[in-house]
């Protein structure tokens, strides 16, 4: 005999449901923006350690700073555009390739979302059914067989604009922050790799948050990477900018 939850279990239940949210998984603005900070900090920190290594003055590894914050940051932002823009291009063309197959060969179109819904667990009539009042709307048609086939949804793809400029503004405040010493007068590298490795460590658990991975597993991975390619930058800039004797 099958049980059911009272009245008050299933009001919890209910509730329960309708609270429950995903992440963000498509791509949009906020991949690019929590990705792009990450990137910005990280690059321009060992930017910043490698010339600082060299021995060189502080105004030169603000010169030096500034100059990768804004060729980072166009660079990052010009990468995102186009690289969305490119995959939104093919999704329209494979969508239109679909639509064609719709209007050449509309029976085998229907057989291969019968054969779908039965691969669901529909029984064959069931799934006829299914197949025939999808096909009353031939865009809803066309939508499915595309998520189906394509794993997206080509009414809610990502904006390119939207995702560049995301880019664009994280990488240049991720960047930002390890400058942050020297425009306020340090003139050594101590407090930038403070301020730095304590923004790589929040930066790793935000991206935690967002993957659902443990905060501080991630945030110790982010700082482990970061301060490996600072340290690898810094050395360069020792034995490059190191007097030869």
């Amino acid at each position: 005999m099958t049980s059911h939850p009272d009245p008050e279990n299933r009001a919890g239940l209910a509730a329960g449901w309708a609270a429950h949210r995903h992440r963000d998984v498509s791509g949009g603005w906020l991949r690019p923006t929590v990705f792009g900070a990450v990137d910005g900090l990280v690059t321009n920190a060992a930017l910043i350690a490698g010339v600082g290594g060299g021995g060189v003055a502080p105004h030169t590894i603000v010169l030096t700073g500034l100059a990768g914050l804004v060729a980072g940051a166009f660079s990052m932002g010009a990468g995102e555009y186009v690289s969305v823009t490119n995959q939104n291009e093919l999704v329209h063309a494979e969508v239109a390739l679909e639509a064609e197959m719709h209007a050449r060969y509309p029976q085998q179109e229907h057989e291969e979302l019968v054969d779908r819904f039965v691969s669901y667990g529909a029984d064959t009539d069931t799934a006829q059914r299914m197949a025939e009042a999808i096909a009353r709307d031939p865009d809803q048609a066309l939508r499915l067989h595309t998520r189906d086939e394509l794993g997206v949804d080509p009414q809610d793809l990502p904006s390119a604009l939207l995702a560049g400029g995301a880019s664009f503004v994280a990488f240049s405040l991720g960047a930002l922050l390890p400058l942050l010493p020297y425009l306020a007068g340090a003139s050594t590298l101590v407090a930038s790799l403070v301020l730095t490795a304590v923004a790589l460590l929040a930066g790793g658990m935000t991206v935690g948050k967002l993957t659902g991975r443990p905060l501080l597993r991630s945030g110790l991975r982010q700082l482990v990477l970061g301060a490996l390619a600072v340290a690898v930058t810094y050395g360069i800039g020792q034995l490059i900018g190191a007097p030869i004797t």
